[in-house]
């Protein structure tokens, strides 16, 4: 691991972007840490110099963090990213492993855990949580199926958390740069995969499943 490593943090928020670089700034004071605040300055930095590591929220204004993070599994195999997120472990942290991040980290933990998180990433580990490990060590029991809303795609689980957190179909639309008229579409896809008849029965299942925070 450099002494001096190159990182870019990527959150559409200016004051987690600050956050973040002086806690780090604090443990790497020869580090170049670099911001972005959208995919397009992420594609930028990325093509004007080499970079050790990205920090990448989950909730990106133009383009979703899991999109991004899968562009850059396939044109910076060998980058390290790590995802942040304000929800909780149980929505995203396996979805992003499976997706090929290098560690998952809730946005409320403390000051500590990110610089932990970071050196082990660095040091080309993969950094989870307790919670998390105890989730993977689980799923390799041959008899651990799996829960209904694993087996949704990406966008479908994204759709879900959203309308179980009780955005409108014309909001969730706005912030995931889709129309209204997609978004009813994965909403039906979801009641089916899920055997569930509409929204209300749909937010308890998140609820009863803790998808929410």
């Amino acid at each position: 691991m450099s002494a001096n490593p190159k990182i870019l943090i990527v959150d559409d928020h200016a004051v987690v972007r600050q956050g973040l670089k002086t806690i780090l700034a604090q443990s790497y004071a020869g580090a170049q840490i670099g911001e972005a605040q959208n995919a397009r300055e992420v594609w930028s930095h990325l093509r004007r110099q080499q970079w050790d590591l990205v920090i990448l929220d989950i909730h990106m204004p133009d383009t979703s963090g899991l999109e991004i993070l899968k562009d850059l599994r396939q044109e910076y195999s060998s980058l390290s990213v790590l995802m942040l997120s304000a929800h909780s472990e149980d929505q995203y942290a396996m979805r992003v492993l499976k997706a090929g991040a290098a560690g998952f980290l809730a946005k409320g933990s403390a000051s500590e855990e990110l610089v932990l998180a970071v050196a082990k990433v660095l040091s080309g580990g993969k950094y989870i949580s307790p919670g998390v490990a105890e989730k993977l060590a689980a799923q390799l029991d041959e008899n651990h199926g799996k829960s209904p809303h694993e087996l949704l795609s990406d966008r479908e689980f994204q759709v879900l958390c959203f309308i179980a957190g009780g955005k409108t179909p014309t909001e969730i639309a706005e912030s995931l740069s889709l129309s209204v008229k997609t978004i009813s579409t994965f909403r039906t896809r979801i009641l089916t995969k899920l055997n569930l008849r509409n929204s209300a029965e749909l937010t308890h299942y998140a609820l009863k499943n803790n998808l929410l925070d």
